[in-house]
């Protein structure tokens, strides 16, 4: 029966995500951690770090991890499986089409809809996962470095991590 929620959650996941993994990150918090209680929001975070810090996009790395997390290793095909379907779906289906239509006004009127709702979302998960990061003032300090030097010193994002960790490490 929870393989089954399992699929059925990141096949909703999978279909009404817009905008890439980011964006996907509020449903996917809403699904495991308040809809079924899979996991508790400490859980979510860290689960959250190892998919950024992984090969590969963070939604498929999310629902991986989190698949295994609450159901082992058959919890983790079945998430993986489930939120790549529609996108695999959808992409077929527009791929066919999307010739005939690419220089159509309507397509062009759609995407710019939907892209000030990408943001959003992202922005979403950015509030979500800052109000469960931000512990103390020194996981504060930690993320206003990292963003300062990969925002404005064009720090390379691969060795803001290794410099997150540490500084996890020496003030921790």
């Amino acid at each position: 029966m929870i393989l089954i929620k399992l699929f059925i959650s990141f096949l909703k996941i999978g279909a009404f995500s817009f905008g890439g993994g980011y964006a996907m990150l509020p449903l996917i918090e809403r699904e495991i951690i308040e809809v079924h209680g899979w996991l508790n929001p400490h859980e979510f975070i860290d689960i959250l770090a190892i998919a950024q810090m992984t090969p590969g996009p963070i939604a498929l790395n999310s629902a991986t991890f989190l698949g295994y997390k609450v159901s082992g290793v058959l919890g983790s095909v079945i998430a993986t499986i489930a939120v790549v379907t529609p996108s695999v779906i959808i992409i077929l289906i527009m791929a066919h089409f999307f010739n005939k239509f690419k220089e159509s006004k309507y397509v062009a009127w759609i995407f710019s809809g939907i892209r000030p709702v990408v943001l959003g979302l992202i922005a979403s998960a950015a509030v979500n996962v800052g109000r469960g990061a931000f512990i103390d003032i020194k996981s504060v300090m930690i993320a206003s470095a990292i963003f300062y030097l990969i925002t404005f010193k064009k720090l390379h994002p691969i060795l803001g991590i290794v410099a997150s960790a540490v500084m996890g490490v020496v003030l921790y």
